[in-house]
Parts: structure tokens; sequence; C-alpha cells
């Protein structure tokens, strides 16, 4: 069963206030028309979820992302979960009256003040002792910051292989990622290139292995995480420019080097930021506490990234999940640029249900990546996940490790924030997802490691070194900050 509230996660969510609307029920396609969701192959229809949209690099490059901008009112879309498996129970928690397990689309005024409105029954009181005096409660503050520290795997990957061979035999889809390489990428003016398009070929046959660059004009492949053996690889390099297409290639021999550069051959316009900010979050029970937290402190988080130097032009999202059997699985607001709708849909997520430990995490990262209107010609692409379990690996497609193959070829970096309560599969799994994107493994520090009411600290359970520890909001800032600050100009 899902153990207990994560203490003051949920401020985080806060960020998610500024994650959450808008629209578009159609997705991309891999043509670039907008179409509306086709029935899945029969062997996904036989996994019971109907909502698969790329079945992984085996079968050819995800869409790429092409949405304009956001200028959208805001709609919230719903991805129906599959039936429970044959004998297995109902959740507990569901029971027959759910009015408490509603995420409206759009949230009613009587919905935002239900919290307020609706007393709780007074607990029962045992007969007070004689000569005794009435003791206070505790109190704990009303706003309470949250700590959290980071890890960049990339940076420090020496330790993150000895990390994994530490790990030891866990439940996860591993993908082998001993050999890296960091691709970077210029113009004929030296300038990095963001978000150009990457695919390998091994002579004239193309190998399951794409990217996006990033703000800083990188990406990192793992040729054997994607099974290719072939001795020397061509990596071909593409960008659209208003005087049409620039290319350029390299040749990668395997084992001579970690570091690859193309050069493209013309020159770029700087252009002004944009920046996709996603919020996937694990709205089951053990969510609750925090909640109303993260309420407190979105307008905060979304103004700082509002305001800082490369002053970005902004689009929101979220994504929400629970779990297989419970009445909601997947709800998806899509990008917009309408902060206030996208608090008042953060307003009606509410925390409920969940029952055992793994989550519906690999179809709600799979909606993330592929089913949001991720805007192409040069945003930066960023997914915050904040949950506290691992994906249920007994479902069947969509898997996790497919689509953090999915994210790197749309240009989407993965930062997971693991709350009190992850266990060292979840550790593993949020690790190999940041890692993979070109993210960051972001954990909640207290005071004491294993007591997450201890209140904020520098402590945690997780197997990290060398890590440094801010509040949470502070910490997501400054990661888009840097982020944004590397782009060219």
């Amino acid at each position: 069963m899902k153990r207990r509230s994560l203490p003051r996660l949920m401020l985080w969510l806060a960020l998610l206030a500024v994650a959450g609307c808008s629209v578009a029920h159609d997705w991309p396609s891999p043509s670039g028309m907008r179409v509306p969701p086709t029935p899945p192959p029969s062997d996904v229809q036989a996994s019971g979820w109907h909502g698969t949209l790329w079945r992984g690099p085996a079968f050819g490059a995800p869409a790429q992302p092409n949405a304009r901008d956001c200028q959208r009112a805001p709609h919230m879309t719903e991805l129906a979960g599959p039936e429970l498996a044959q004998g297995r129970a109902r959740r507990e928690s569901l029971g027959s009256a759910r009015s408490s397990d509603v995420m409206p689309a759009t949230p009613t005024r009587s919905a935002l003040t239900e919290s307020k409105t609706t007393a709780a029954p007074a607990p029962e009181r045992s007969a007070p002792v004689l000569g005794a005096l009435p003791q206070p409660a505790p109190r704990r503050p009303a706003y309470e910051p949250v700590s959290a520290g980071v890890v960049d795997d990339n940076a420090d990957f020496g330790e993150y292989l000895a990390y994994r061979r530490r790990a030891g035999q866990l439940n996860v889809r591993d993908r082998d990622i001993s050999e890296r390489y960091r691709l970077t990428v210029h113009d004929a003016a030296g300038r990095a290139v963001p978000d150009a398009l990457v695919s390998v070929h091994a002579g004239s046959r193309a190998v399951p292995l794409w990217a996006r660059t990033d703000s800083a004009g990188e990406a990192w492949l793992h040729p054997r995480a994607s099974g290719v053996s072939d001795a020397v690889l061509e990596v071909r390099v593409s960008k659209p420019s208003a005087d049409g297409e620039l290319r350029g290639m390299a040749l990668l021999r395997r084992g001579q080097r970690d570091q690859l550069q193309v050069r493209l051959d013309g020159a770029l316009p700087t252009e002004r930021a944009r920046l996709d900010l996603l919020f996937l979050v694990d709205a089951t029970g053990s969510m609750g506490d925090e909640i109303d937290k993260l309420k407190r402190s979105m307008r905060s988080i979304a103004e700082q990234v509002a305001a800082l130097p490369s002053q970005p032009q902004i689009c929101f999202g979220l994504v929400a999940y629970r779990d297989r059997g419970d009445e909601i699985f997947v709800r998806a607001w899509d990008f917009s640029h309408d902060l206030i709708a996208c608090q008042q849909a953060l307003a009606g997520l509410r925390a409920a249900a969940g029952g055992d430990t793994p989550e519906a995490l690999n179809e709600a990262l799979h909606t993330a990546v592929h089913r949001m209107s991720w805007r192409g010609d040069g945003a930066t692409r960023l997914v915050v996940l904040v949950a506290d379990a691992p994906p249920h690996l007994d479902y069947g497609a969509p898997w996790y490790d497919d689509d953090m193959h999915g994210a790197l070829a749309r240009g989407i970096k993965l930062f997971a924030v693991g709350a009190s309560g992850l266990d060292k599969s979840g550790e593993y799994i949020y690790r190999q997802m940041a890692q993979f994107t070109g993210g960051r493994f972001i954990f909640l520090t207290y005071d004491k490691a294993a007591n997450p009411s201890s209140g904020p600290g520098r402590e945690t359970v997780h197997d990290v070194t060398n890590y440094s520890v801010e509040t949470l909001d502070r910490l997501v800032v400054r990661l888009v900050r840097e982020e944004l600050a590397k782009r060219p100009g």
C-alpha cells in the first residue's frame, strides 16, 4: 500500500499551478497534420490501454513538435483507463461516494471553496484528568518551506555508474547507458544550435537513435541503449532556417572519444527564448497533505520564471495521474499561456485513491511526451515529474524506457522530483529518465532523513553524494534559468 503522506512536497506542485491548463484534443501526426487520435494496433488494445501513440524506437521516430503557439482557452482532456484485471479487488478508497475524488476541468467557485465551507466533525474527547492543565496542540507554521537536493548524473557520470552497480537487482526496465557520447552542434558562425534534429545511421541504414539538441546545442547519445552494435556511425544533423534547411554530419568511431562536434553549413539568427514547461503529477492519496501548500506558491514561481533575464515566452501544461481502477486515470491540460486558468485547473486537483505502491506513470509519461502540443521552432521543452512511486511494470505497453527515448527524440528534458516515500526502484527509474534526457534528479530533504515530519533540512535517504540543497521553488527556478541561459545570444 502507499505509505505516508509526502510532507511538504506539494508546495512544489505549486509549480504545477503554473502548469495547469488548456487545450487541444487533436494530436500531432508524423506528417505534421493535426488529426484526431486513431485506434491503437491490436496488440496495444490487448494490453488494456487505448492510448499508445508511439510504440517505441523499433517502430521509427516519434512525431516532431510542431505547435506554433499556446494562445488557447483552457481545456482538459481525460484518458480513460482500462478495466481492472480479472480478480483484482477494487481499491477501498474508491467507495461509493467519490465527490472528493474529482478534478474538474473548469473548477467552479463552490469547488474552489469547498474545503473552507465544509466543517469537519469535532473529534471525541475523553474526560479531563482532575487537576491537569490543558495543553495547547502543537502548531505547525502556516507556510513551511520545502527543501530539496539535486544531482546531475551526467556531470558526475562515474558516480552514477557506481550507483547503478550498487543498486543491484531491482524491478526496473534497464538500458545499457555505459557507452555515452556528448554531441555538440554549432552553426557556421560558431554559435550553439538549439533544437536541431539529430539522426544516426550505419551506412545507408538508419538506426533507432534520434535526439534534438538542448538550449546549449548539446545532446547525449547512448548507442547501446538503442541496441546499436556498428563500430562506425554517421551522425546527421539538420535545422530549418529562413534560407532553407541547414545540415551537418560527423562520423562517430565508437570507443575512440566521448565527444563529437557537428558544424552546420550556414548561420542562424538568435531568437527570443520560448519555454514549454509541463508538470507531471502523481495525484494519488499519499500526495494529499501538500496540495494546499503548492497552491500558495504557484503564482510566485510563475512570476519568477516569467521575470528571468531571457524574458521567455512561456507555455504551461499539466498532466495528473493515478492508477487503473481509480476514477481518474490520466487527465491532461494542454499548454496555455493563461496563468490564471492554469491556477484554476490546479485548484481543482485533489489527491485520492492509489491503492498499491506503483502507479500509472507509464501512461502519464506517454501522455506528457506524445499527446501535448509541444511547440517547434527552437522552444526549450521541460517536464517536471513530481511523484513518490514507480510505474507499474506488469501492465504492458507503453513503457517508460521507450518514452524516455521518445522524449530525447522530441527534445524534452525530464526533471524528476522524488517525494518522501520513494522506494529504491522509484529512485533508479527517476534517475534513468533524468540522465537519459539530460535532466536532473531532484529529491526532498529533511532535518532527519528518515522522518519527513522533522521539517526541512539537508538529509535524504536516497543514494546520492555531493548534492546541493535549497528551497524547492528556488531550485526549480534556478534550473529553468540555467537551461535558458545556455541559449545563444
